[in-house]
């Protein structure tokens, strides 16, 4: 794509004489194989009259065109309503970083009966095989339970995955999730299961990070705040859980939140939201660990990837209030967009900001 850097020497030249200008949130990748922000065209923004839009994630299909699968709900339900209101939806552009135009909703609400019947959230969408496998949060509600309503689908939170001929579906959806929680109240994900990101390792096996809580600290918010690691040989499981938690920090119950995670150059990377700078040192930023099995992690030696803040490429600084779901598009083995999610204070949109990487294949 034209945002690409194709030759190393302009690559390096450009990250280190002039990143500090062109790309001030830049990844400082000198030892890590690490993409840097580029500032993004005013059409790398997709967001709704009527609909809060969240986290999102893109595929290609066999003819080109990019598929993004996102999160909307209702702007009159209020913000808060993500979690009980949420729907994944799809899109289309000619290209990874837009225009998108939204097409219909993959996965709409399928009633209360069903675990993931009332709101399906976060996607992840990947190519394996042939085929298109959208992993996500869904979640319903318990009508015995006597929390309230916000916390009653929070803690009913469950992963699970779709499959799909084509990005644009018919999706096959299951009745049982993915990722459930475990039988034993001890374990870190006794709670909840959230917030899923898979990568296929170079020896075929899959491996799942999760988002979860477990019941060590009282309801309704349970904790502390954990990532898993699962992994199998199908994309569809069974997944075997690993029984550490990763990317964590002593001390912090709830460090981090939203990691991505793929394979480069026989490593893993991850990016993950540092909630408050516990791994960056930066405060709420976005952080890079990396690792050579997808089960244990190690902060990158460069690990700031962005603060909250968005470079446009008319040269003006966008500072905001959240940035999140960091969602990676690769492109001949090599990061080329990251997706995330955006608050601005006063509106909500996703952001698809182009990568250039130092070193890339000339």
């Amino acid at each position: 794509m034209g945002h690409s850097v194709n030759n190393a020497l302009f690559a390096r030249t450009l990250l280190g004489a002039f990143s500090l200008l062109l790309c001030p949130w830049a990844w400082a990748g000198a030892l890590d194989p690490a993409p840097f922000i580029c500032p993004a065209p005013r059409t790398a923004k997709f967001a709704d009259a009527d609909y809060y839009v969240w986290g999102a994630s893109m595929v290609r299909d066999p003819q080109g065109l990019c598929h993004l699968l996102y999160s909307r709900w209702p702007r009159s339900k209020g913000f808060a309503a993500w979690v009980s209101d949420s729907e994944i939806a799809h899109a289309v552009a000619a290209e990874p970083l837009g225009p998108y135009r939204h097409v219909d909703v993959a996965l709409p609400k399928r009633g209360a009966k069903h675990w993931d019947g009332l709101c399906t959230h976060n996607p992840t969408v990947h190519a394996f095989g042939g085929k298109y496998y959208l992993y996500y949060m869904g979640n319903t509600t318990d009508a015995s339970s006597t929390e309230a309503p916000w916390w009653n689908h929070r803690n009913h939170q469950r992963i699970g995955v779709v499959v799909a001929d084509h990005p644009s579906g018919p999706w096959q959806r299951f009745d049982t999730p993915l990722i459930d929680v475990a039988q034993d109240g001890a374990d870190p994900d006794a709670l909840m299961t959230s917030n899923p990101s898979i990568c296929r390792r170079t020896d075929g096996a899959y491996v799942l990070v999760y988002k979860a809580a477990g019941l060590e600290s009282p309801r309704p918010f349970g904790g502390p705040i954990v990532h898993m690691v699962a992994t199998s040989r199908s994309p569809i499981g069974p997944f075997l859980k690993h029984e550490s938690p990763v990317f964590t920090s002593t001390g912090e119950r709830f460090p981090a939140e939203d990691p991505s995670i793929w394979v480069q150059d026989g490593m893993l990377w991850a990016i993950l939201k540092d909630m408050k700078g516990t791994f960056t040192q930066c405060g709420t930023s976005l952080a890079l660990f990396k690792s050579k099995d997808g089960l244990q992690w190690e902060l990158a030696p460069n690990p700031l990837v962005s603060r909250l803040q968005i470079a446009w490429d008319d040269g003006t600084v966008q500072k905001v209030e959240r940035l999140e779901r960091p969602q990676l598009w690769m492109e001949d083995g090599l990061p080329s967009v990251l997706f995330c999610a955006v608050s601005d204070g006063q509106d909500t949109f996703n952001v698809h900001l182009p990568l250039a990487r130092e070193g890339a294949a000339e």
